[in-house]
């Protein structure tokens, strides 16, 4: 069903940027140039609930804007590849595509450490690629091979990486949340000075193990940063027929949020570093990300039965992420349209290269059916019909 008789937000174009040096640069750079400052404005105000929003005017690098534009165009790519590979049916299951919503993955990571930790739901490819993950890792544990980061058990809806502080996606709608929670509890306990982010979408926004565990946050004031990607139609029902109050900053109450414009990687970078701040001195804030997604919900969904074709054309070319880095590149002159085009290009080309690299791992031998299912040493013996037959012991 599309929309016809309300607007929604993530149609409005970004208004334009008031960008400002505050130092000319020319190409090419030296080693001290490209770490030069630059001063951005978000694209639009931020929005707070119970908090004084931080500033638009956001430092950046050319080396960072540089980054950005690489790292959203790897994630754009390996999400079209994996398209590809699903209809190929090289990949079997579910699988949920993160293109359009790059500029969240990129813009946190950009403001924290490996230390502060990441969770997340089942759109979780891009964040375990931001969190330091290779492609051949992402492919392989897509198709379901050894090479994957979960060991090709795992799947598209469960990657992780323990030691870059990625504590996985999760297939349960809302249920990484509470385990955010308890992540941050640790780090309180443990007397820490890092935060966690703990992700979910608009459709999960209404669950009630949410605002349980962000009742024992705030009491305990923990170190929690609840992020809502809000792409706005959950599985496939607009967020204003899903939820009374679909403004999901203040959903918290007593809890301070923050409405972020999450196309902008530079504004998301600016929420992100302004949360953790807040976070370890006063505990847990939300931020709703103002974002959008391209493909369907999952790859079951043609994503475009509850919403125009002309809907999703209009926010690729008003608002889309990677654009917007361009944009700002090429009017600071920090690279050509060319030297752009042939970044995207060796991506491309690597991105290839991981896919062929990741089709010759082989798949898991069977016994690791029965790994990390139990304690080593607490297995259970598995009899046949008439109980006298041992079938298996389990490790």
């Amino acid at each position: 069903m599309a929309l016809t008789h309300r607007s929604p937000n993530f149609l409005k174009p970004l208004s334009a940027a008031a960008l400002s040096l505050a130092q000319p640069l020319r190409r090419p750079f030296s080693s001290s140039s490209d770490t030069a400052t630059l001063t951005v404005e978000t694209s639009v105000p931020f929005t707070g609930h119970r908090c004084d929003p931080p500033s638009r005017a956001v430092e950046t690098t050319p080396r960072e804007l540089m980054a950005f534009f690489r790292a959203m165009a790897t994630m754009r790519r390996m999400e079209i590849a994996a398209d590809s590979l699903y209809k190929a049916k090289l990949i079997r299951g579910f699988c949920h595509l993160y293109d359009g919503q790059e500029a969240v993955a990129v813009g946190m990571e950009a403001a924290i450490t490996k230390k502060d930790c990441i969770i997340t739901a089942y759109r979780d490819h891009c964040l375990f690629l931001g969190r330091g993950g290779t492609l051949v890792e992402a492919f392989s544990e897509l198709m379901g091979r050894q090479a994957g980061c979960s060991k090709g058990k795992g799947g598209s809806m469960h990657f992780y990486k323990k030691d870059s502080g990625f504590y996985g996606g999760h297939g349960i709608v809302g249920a990484q949340v509470p385990l955010g929670c308890g992540l941050a509890f640790a780090q309180k306990y443990s007397k820490e000075e890092h935060v966690t982010f703990a992700l979910y979408g608009d459709g999960a926004a209404n669950q009630g193990q949410l605002f349980e565990a962000l009742n024992m946050a705030a009491l305990w004031d923990l170190p929690a940063i609840l992020v809502c990607e809000n792409n706005h139609y959950g599985m496939g029902t607009a967020e204003w027929r899903a939820a009374k109050s679909p403004a999901y900053y203040k959903r918290g109450d007593y809890v301070p949020g923050l409405k972020v414009d999450g196309m902008d990687a530079v504004a998301v970078k600016q929420a992100c570093k302004f949360a953790k701040e807040h976070a370890l001195k006063n505990g847990p804030i939300i931020l709703e990300m103002d974002t959008y997604r391209y493909h369907g919900h999952s790859m079951s969904d043609p994503g475009s039965t509850y919403r125009t074709r002309d809907e999703i054309t209009g926010v690729r070319q008003e608002r889309d992420p990677i654009e917007r880095i361009r944009k700002l590149v090429l009017s600071h002159e920090l690279a050509t349209e060319k030297e752009l085009k042939d970044i995207e290009k060796e991506i491309r080309k690597e991105v290839d290269e991981a896919i062929a690299k990741a089709k010759e791992s082989p798949m898991p031998d069977p016994s690791e059916l029965f790994t990390n299912v139990y304690v080593k040493g607490y297995g259970v013996e598995a009899f046949g019909a008439d109980r006298k037959e041992v079938r298996a012991v389990l490790p």
